[in-house]
């Protein structure tokens, strides 16, 4: 067999290669982890520092030179300011929000917030608060009873993290300038879209061989379980690896009724487990943690969701409201550059085996022809009245019907039939 049949099999029977979620990981991801951890280190550091100078007795060179009032000045000076700045940064941090919401889409600001330059000014600004608060307990002035003592390294330390604050400020506000171009968003929106394609698909037509993978249909009379969902929210991630695993152990095969990116309510069903025993409370447990439910979609796993953040920032733009068709195409644009890669590539296979070539899992992955179906006909429905999108999209329907190869040519063709028909009902 050639090394194109064994990838090809590999990856028609693999797991989607979607890093693994981990809590550690979804902590860090949190707006407030970043800024919380600033604090923490920061009370450390302030009560730890000046007792370390004071036991070491031994001046540091080039340190603050000042008296105890000196210190006390500057330190308050430090945290009176920076608190005051770290008030107009959350301020334009919601005027930011409150824009992007209106402007482009609500569904943009889990990207924004989730900015590593924002979580990371807003920590520096207040461990810096906290950090001189905490320093200025320390600073001791000459009495009866009590020996003068400034921690020198400590308010130099102050000063250093001055300038980070206005590092991390100008990052901050070249962010906010960046944040509000329309352009700039759309192509970052792009960029990540086209990134999770290339993991999800990562085989090209071209490079396809004949080699479909293993497949499995229940047989009749075959015992099986449904599992119900509990919560509710979007499915934002599948933790394929994990059942994977389960079933492999229980030689057993799970059948995912939901894709990534659905909306869920409790009691649905959400899987099916074909096994002669029934799971105990323990594997439901397991179970249950492979799917993540969250109140907003992710572009982690569900590319779906990046082609909707660009239909809406189109939609949005076609509304009488905003009027700014310049920003439809741009959109519609990145839309196609998506496309343009997506109907080249084999979709991956909803069966998933393990090494000896046993189906154990079967899901529903995100069909392409289903979405470029679902971003036409809503782009061409909000936008049929301008005097550029139904052109445009008509262009690039062209195009990628003349790129695409195998069965999603059909789906193309299906696609062009719409914009056809509703340009004949408008004639």
């Amino acid at each position: 067999m050639s090394d194109v049949n064994e990838e090809t099999r590999r990856i028609r029977g693999s797991i989607p290669d979607i890093p693994r979620r981990t809590r550690w990981g979804l902590l860090w991801s949190r707006f407030w982890a970043i800024p919380a951890a600033s604090v923490l280190a920061a009370i450390v550091a302030g009560s730890l520092l000046p007792r370390w100078e004071r036991a070491l007795g031994e001046p540091f060179p080039f340190v603050f030179e000042g008296g105890p009032d000196a210190a006390r000045e500057v330190l308050g000076t430090i945290a009176s300011s920076t608190i005051s700045v770290t008030g107009l940064t959350f301020s334009i941090t919601l005027v930011v929000l409150q824009l992007v919401s209106s402007q482009f889409s609500p569904r943009m600001l889990s990207g924004f917030l989730a900015s590593r330059v924002v979580q990371a000014t807003l920590g520096i600004f207040l461990g810096t608060f906290i950090y001189s608060l905490t320093v200025l307990r320390s600073v001791l002035s000459e009495d009866e009873d009590i020996v003068a003592f400034v921690p020198r390294a400590s308010v130099t330390l102050s000063f250093l993290l001055v300038l980070g604050c206005v590092g991390l400020f100008l990052a901050f506000i070249h962010l906010i300038t960046s944040s509000m171009q329309v352009s700039r968003a759309i192509s970052e929106i792009g960029e990540e879209t086209m990134r999770l394609a290339k993991r999800l698909y990562p085989v090209s037509v071209e490079d396809a061989g004949p080699i479909q993978g293993p497949g499995w249909s229940p047989r009749p009379g075959d015992p099986r379980t449904h599992v119900t969902v509990e919560g509710h929210g979007s499915l934002v991630w599948i933790n394929y690896r994990k059942l994977m695993a389960w079933a492999d152990r229980h030689d057993a095969v799970m059948t995912i009724d939901r894709t990534v990116g659905d909306y869920l309510v409790a009691g649905q069903p959400l899987l099916s487990i074909w096994w002669e025993d029934e799971p105990s409370e323990s594997d439901l447990r397991q179970i249950h943690a492979a799917f993540e439910l969250r109140t907003e979609r992710e572009r982690h796993q569900d590319i779906a969701f990046g082609l909707r953040q660009l239909v809406d920032i189109a939609d949005r733009a076609l509304s009488p409201g905003v009027n700014d068709p310049a920003t439809a195409v741009q959109a519609v644009q990145e839309l196609h550059r998506i496309f343009r890669y997506l109907v080249t590539v084999v979709e991956p296979s909803p069966y998933m085996a393990n090494s000896d070539g046993e189906v154990r899992v079967v899901h529903q992955p995100q069909s392409v022809a289903d979405m470029l179906d679902e971003v036409v006909y809503e782009v061409h429905f909000y936008g049929q009245n301008s005097a550029m999108i139904p052109g445009l999209l008509r262009n690039m329907v062209d195009d990628l019907e003349t790129a695409a190869t195998g069965h999603i040519v059909s789906s193309i063709q299906k696609t062009r039939r719409i914009l056809e028909d509703e340009k004949a009902e408008s004639e």
